[in-house]
């Protein structure tokens, strides 16, 4: 079940945004060195990095993206990319957990589908502690696992999603369903973590994100109001906005984790001239995927058509990140597989990570269609 410790909120109604902005921004190399510093344990055990996403919280990064007319600081993409490519060197989970929430409070800013009143508690919550929002989803081309049957005022939603990230401390889930009308709808319903109906079942053990605890979702009959079902919602901005946020959003955390990934294996390497060149390559590689990322984040938010850039540069980014660590492993050799370093969790995270963007076939599919009017 959700935490929500006291804590000072990181935003405030007679904050500046900008002001508010530029401290979270400020604060956030000390929380990459917290992340960092636990991240290797959270792993190990497999325990949810409690500690990471309260300083998260109390840097004011996790409601970076809130509107500013909720006195939010209305991050756009582009710092929105900055911070989580940062926050994926500390701990890809405790960034992956981060972006899912980001990116709502984002959706929110922009199209707004969440009902006022539901909105204003999550932001409350939001002031007294870390409130994650997390989406369940079903895989591409595949039927919701859940259900939604109306009762009266109110849907009562049944089925099992599994691997949800952060699902023990979650505030907040938007569930994908499928209606049981006679011409039944999709959409999302958002249920309260702490829900009758719903239980959390502790069945995670993948090969990475491991902090990130995805465990699977039992939905029970559990109630969700009328006004909480999202399912005629239209965005003004177009899908291929919503979608560029997400993918460059989850790129960022990827060529974050990437970069600590290099960093690493350079300080291992030091003094060698043997390697200077292939991990040279490497940094200029690398560095040429986050100015992809970073550079179409900041197109978008002056330009919304640039949106449509995103799959492919999304793309090539989990395509360079995947094979920097890898690379990164063959030139550190055995070393980089051993436990006591963070290399060998660099490349089960990016792996991980990976799963959460869409799939390659779809992407190249979809971009050699558009070009061949087919």
């Amino acid at each position: 079940m959700p935490r929500t410790p006291a804590h000072t909120p990181a935003v405030t109604a007679v904050e500046p945004t900008g002001t508010a902005l530029e401290r979270a921004l400020g604060r956030l190399p000390r929380v990459v060195d917290l992340l960092a510093a636990r991240a290797a344990e959270h792993d190990r055990d497999g325990t949810f990095p409690y500690q990471g996403i309260e300083a998260v919280h109390e840097a004011g990064l996790l409601t970076l993206t809130v509107g500013q007319r909720h006195a939010g600081p209305g991050a756009g993409l582009a710092d929105t990319v900055r911070v989580l490519a940062r926050l994926g060197r500390g701990d890809a989970s405790v960034a992956l957990l981060t972006a899912h929430t980001l990116l709502h409070h984002a959706e929110q800013a922009r199209t707004a589908p969440w009902p006022a009143a539901l909105y204003r508690r999550l932001l409350t919550e939001s002031r007294r502690g870390p409130a994650l929002v997390g989406t369940l989803r079903s895989a591409p081309g595949r039927p919701p696992a859940v259900s939604a049957r109306r009762h009266g005022d109110a849907w009562h939603l049944t089925g099992r999603a599994a691997h949800c990230p952060g699902a023990e401390a979650l505030a907040w889930l938007a569930v994908e369903a499928r209606t049981d009308e006679p011409q039944p709808r999709t959409g999302l319903f958002l249920v309260r973590a702490d829900s009758p109906g719903l239980e959390i079942d502790p069945a995670a053990d993948q090969l990475g994100l491991r902090a990130a605890a995805g465990h699977d979702v039992l939905l029970t009959g559990a109630r969700v109001g009328a006004d909480a079902a999202l399912l005629t919602r239209t965005a003004p901005t177009g899908p291929p906005l919503a979608a560029a946020w997400r993918q460059l959003a989850l790129a960022a955390v990827l060529l974050g984790t990437a970069r600590a990934a290099l960093d690493w294996s350079a300080g291992r390497l030091r003094g060698s001239a043997a390697h200077r060149r292939p991990i040279g390559e490497l940094d200029a590689r690398l560095t040429g995927a986050e100015e992809l990322v970073h550079g179409l984040a900041a197109r978008t938010d002056a330009d919304p058509t640039a949106a449509e850039r995103a799959p492919a540069v999304q793309l090539l980014a989990a395509r360079t990140a995947a094979d920097t660590v890898q690379q990164a492993l063959t030139l550190t050799g055995s070393a980089g597989l051993d436990r006591r370093h963070p290399l060998e969790r660099h490349l089960r995270d990016t792996l991980s990570l990976r799963t959460q963007l869409p799939a390659e076939d779809a992407v190249l599919d979809a971009l050699g269609g558009a070009l061949l009017g087919n």
